[in-house]
């Protein structure tokens, strides 16, 4: 099976996805991952203002088949949470990588993006 894995974005082995502006990152888990869960039907995620740490975990997504934590790519402040995903947490499902993005983060420590897992790494990783 293939699966989406956009060039763009940084990745987690824990498989969640990043993708960086100039001030936030924005996390989600991958099309892997959310396929791997099943129909999500909750998701638990902190809010806005809240302090998280590279590595820790963030969150919870719970399917059908499981329930799984959801881990951060860096340490800083919570910008910004996916609400949507509360009322429709099927959009995890549906749309891994646009509307079903989970929280949006501003980098205390810098990114270090380079300790991430590039699109080819990650797809390997998956195979």
């Amino acid at each position: 099976m293939s699966f989406e894995v956009p060039d763009e974005l940084r990745y987690l082995e824990s498989h969640e996805w990043t993708t960086v502006d100039d001030e936030s990152v924005r996390v989600g888990i991958s099309d892997f991952a959310q396929d791997e869960l099943g129909d999500v039907v909750f998701v638990e995620l902190p809010d806005a203002g809240d302090e998280i740490a590279a590595g820790e975990e963030f969150g919870v997504v719970e399917s059908i088949k499981a329930v799984s934590d959801v881990y951060s790519p860096v340490s800083g402040e919570v910008l910004a949470v996916n609400e949507e995903l509360f009322d429709r947490p099927e959009l995890v499902n549906e749309d891994p990588y646009g509307d079903g993005w989970m929280i949006e983060i501003a980098p205390s420590d810098g990114v270090g993006y380079e300790e991430l897992l590039d699109a080819d790494e990650y797809d390997a990783q998956i195979a």
